[in-house]
């Protein structure tokens, strides 16, 4: 990530930047203190002109003044940060996202930041990093961008020392391996497939001194992963299994991380209608997770064994194709009968979870794109979470929240399981409408041992709008709070 993020002193309004960002509380903006200061050297024009557009600090609400030459930036931009008189991580996080987006979008090349005392600078530099975030691997001619913000100044932040810079360069890197997952989830699905997923994963690995194994088709059914090999079978694209290790010394716990890898979900012979087809690139959200998490961890470095597992496939409707009514063994010893070959993410997560608990880790959190459902039931920018464990409920959530990323519990119904039986094999794979999120959930776990956790994270892994710290598009979610737990493991 080329970004040059320096601290400075001085006063905010004398620095020569194109765009200078501060934070708006909500509430009266003239007792804010960094917001009078820059007021005054405008002459009074800042708040007024906010008064005149009813500005008033609310969460997200953005106000862009042109300030004419009367100080040297040529732009003050006011970032909501909502009701309070502190600013949390993650809305720190969130305001340096906002801005810096804002930065590139006008086309700036650098911008100064007025941070508030005690500002936790690797929030901050995570921020800078994910606002700075384009993907324009596709775009040629006009469509580049004639320029990318790239000097990031810091004000009101502190001495400029080892510790601080050290602070400032992890959230970078940090924010270099969310954007790894959002650039996964861009990728349109004739560039991204099972194998070039793989191959995304082994160059990352190599980065990030992390062990990787990849296993082919072969690979797959020598192990019995029928119901993984099954949802591939359709495809001129091979399914590919990627297991990624971060193994320190002395480590005293093992989590283990599982996404699910659709590359593109067609529906199989119960193909999708062609609306909205087209997102279907995204239904491996789960996998860029993973990836990006263990980016993130190889730069982070926790005294904590963490495993990465995708199971990749592509859901295609050929001869070969796998069909309703099918009967699959898995690497549990469970048969499953198929009913609709669009419910296909739950069964490459069944092998690939049966799979993880043979490692006996401390806790398994498996993350998949897997019901509309889910979407639903919370909307397009919260994920839900199952889990029978109240403590790691609790520790999952707080590692969400303070993220900045939003996430909800939803509850194991007992009941629904008897949606899952089936009259000619263990199980079948989706049982009725109603609740659908949940009776997925409750298939998963019939191939979990130990500690677990599922993340249906549907609606928030593809944006249609920027907002806060995510771009429109990919937004790598939930890979943070996955960081977050990962730490608080440690």
């Amino acid at each position: 990530m080329s970004l040059n993020v320096q601290i400075s002193s001085g006063a905010a309004a004398a620095a020569s930047v194109d765009v200078l960002a501060l934070y708006a509380f909500e509430g009266d903006l003239s007792k804010q203190k960094h917001l009078a200061l820059v007021d005054k050297a405008l002459g009074g024009g800042l708040l007024s002109y906010a008064k005149h557009a009813d500005f008033q600090g609310k969460l997200d609400q953005c106000l862009e003044v042109v300030t004419l030459g009367k100080i040297k930036p040529r732009h003050v931009l006011l970032v909501g940060v909502g009701k309070g008189k502190k600013l949390e991580n993650a809305t720190q996080r969130a305001f340096a996202a906002t801005a810096c987006r804002y930065a590139n979008g006008a086309s700036a090349k650098s911008i100064a930041l007025v941070l508030p005392d005690g500002a936790d600078l690797r929030s901050i530099a995570e921020g800078v990093g994910l606002g700075a975030y384009r993907f324009t691997r596709y775009m040629t001619g006009d469509r580049v961008p004639k320029a990318a913000l790239k000097d990031v100044k810091l004000y009101d932040a502190g001495s400029s020392g080892a510790v601080q810079k050290k602070a400032i360069a992890l959230g970078l890197s940090v924010a270099e391996a969310v954007c790894l997952a959002r650039d996964s989830v861009n990728e349109p699905p004739n560039e991204l497939y099972p194998e070039s997923l793989a191959q995304m994963c082994r160059k990352m690995a190599k980065k990030a001194k992390l062990k990787i194994q990849v296993f082919d088709k072969k690979g797959i059914l020598s192990r019995k992963m029928l119901l993984h090999y099954a949802v591939g079978q359709g495809s001129a694209h091979e399914p590919r299994f990627i297991h990624m290790s971060y193994v320190p010394k002395k480590a005293k716990k093992k989590l283990v991380f599982v996404g699910k890898g659709l590359t593109f979900d067609s529906g199989g012979l119960c193909i999708k209608p062609a609306p909205g087809m087209g997102e279907m690139k995204s239904d491996m959200g789960g996998a860029a997770a993973v990836l990006g998490l263990m980016a993130a961890v190889g730069a982070v470095r926790p005294n904590v064994e963490v495993h990465g597992i995708i199971a990749a496939a592509e859901n295609m409707p050929d001869a070969a194709a796998y069909r309703p009514g099918d009967i699959f063994g898995s690497l549990s010893g469970k048969t499953v009968e198929i009913i609709n070959t669009d419910a296909e993410g739950r069964l490459v997560l069944a092998d690939a979870l049966a799979y993880a608990s043979k490692l006996k880790p401390t806790a398994i959190i498996d993350a998949a794109t897997l019901t509309g459902a889910c979407m639903v039931a919370l909307g397009k920018t919260c994920s839900a979470f199952y889990t029978g464990d109240a403590d790691l409920a609790k520790s999952f959530d707080s590692a969400a929240s303070s993220a900045g990323e939003q996430f909800w519990r939803m509850p194991l119904l007992e009941d629904l399981r008897e949606q899952l039986k089936s009259d000619v094999a263990d199980l079948k794979h989706t049982g009725e409408r109603w609740g659908g999120s949940i009776s997925a959930a409750l298939f998963l776990r019939e191939f979990v041992t130990g500690p677990w956790i599922h993340c249906d994270i549907a609606g928030p892994v593809l944006a249609d709008r920027a907002k806060g710290m995510y771009p429109k598009g990919g937004t790598g979610h939930p890979v943070l709070t996955f960081l977050n737990f990962v730490e608080n493991a440690g």
